[in-house]
């Protein structure tokens, strides 16, 4: 795949505190011992907010981003779309706000590889979007009876995706 920078987006999936942070509600669930996560998101409160326009209460919330991607995201030109309702992007904006900016060429990362990187890829691309996934710019959790929630999600990522980089590979596409 070939980059432009005016024609391709990065799509980060689930940067928020309740995913990283050590402080977490799924630190614990996503590094320790994974499982069956829609089922457990419900029940611990993961991203719970009292309606989907209100924002009472999500400053250094779970829901809220990670302090160190603040900069980032909130620098005026990077455009949040509504959340996902589980792991795919079906019931959001996304591929609406892609369109709109004349986007063809998505670059996906985030958490979690197998689930909400996955879906997300899967649906950008069944909606005619090229999508190349920062494989090291991902992670998913493992579980011992599960299996490797990681290793699953880069065997498709090589099958479905157009291309499978690293960050570092990422990096000199944008470059070059």
């Amino acid at each position: 795949m070939q980059f432009d920078s005016s024609t391709t987006a990065l799509v980060l999936t689930d940067p928020q505190n309740d995913l990283l942070s050590p402080d977490g509600v799924t630190w614990e669930l996503e590094w320790e011992f994974g499982g069956t996560l829609e089922k457990k998101m419900h029940e611990i409160g993961m991203f719970d907010r009292p309606g989907p326009l209100d924002l009472a209460g999500f400053k250094h919330s779970g829901a809220d981003w990670l302090d160190q991607f603040k900069p980032y995201l909130e620098d005026g030109r990077t455009v949040v779309c509504s959340p996902h309702k589980v792991y795919g992007p079906e019931q959001n904006d996304l591929v609406l706000q892609l369109r709109k900016r004349g986007i063809s060429k998505v670059v996906l990362a985030g958490m979690s590889a197998n689930l909400c990187v996955e879906s997300h890829l899967r649906e950008v691309l069944e909606q005619g979007f090229e999508v190349a996934v920062v494989a090291d710019a991902t992670a998913a959790a493992q579980h011992p009876d599960l299996g490797d929630g990681y290793a699953a999600a880069l065997v498709n990522f090589n099958y479905i995706a157009g291309a499978v980089l690293s960050t570092k590979e990422t990096l000199q596409e944008f470059a070059a």
